[in-house]
């Protein structure tokens, strides 16, 4: 019994000795991170263009202007269609601050039915968030072309 009783004790004791202490720890600086801010020196006319009921099979495109309203120039440097189903053209070469540069996003009207797509386009401004440029409409089924052709 008394074996037990100092067994016990020296488990008890070895457990508040291995115990973590808690220390007041000085604090560290924290982590400053820049975030891509999302105001830009590119002002855009629209960012959204609808184009309503499509003829499927007829590719329709637009085309997004900015002006550079910044002291700087800026370059586009990637434009990325969300899927192969819409291709784009852009302005290639630097903007200088008043300028106009251009977005084209052409979509190909294969596939009825409705659809809201998007093209992100990247510039060299510093800590600019990317542009999200949408397109959206309806690519009307053949039959529904050949209803309206029989309507009129």
């Amino acid at each position: 019994m008394k074996a037990l009783k100092l067994t016990v004790l020296a488990l008890f004791v070895s457990a508040f000795s291995f115990a973590q202490k808690v220390e007041d720890k000085p604090q560290t600086a924290k982590m400053q991170v820049n975030l891509p801010s999302t105001t830009s020196a590119a002002k855009w006319e629209k960012d959204t263009h609808d184009f309503g009921d499509l003829e499927k099979g007829k590719p329709v495109s637009y085309e997004f202007s900015f002006v550079n309203t910044s002291k700087e120039t800026i370059l586009i440097t990637n434009v990325k269609p969300a899927c192969g189903c819409t291709a784009t053209n852009y302005t290639k070469t630097p903007i200088k601050p008043g300028e106009k540069g251009v977005v084209e996003a052409t979509y190909n009207a294969a596939a009825p039915g409705a659809f809201n797509k998007t093209v992100t386009v990247t510039t060299s401004e510093a800590n600019a968030a990317p542009k999200i440029l949408f397109i959206k409409g309806n690519v009307k089924t053949e039959d529904s072309q050949q209803k309206s052709v029989l309507l009129k």
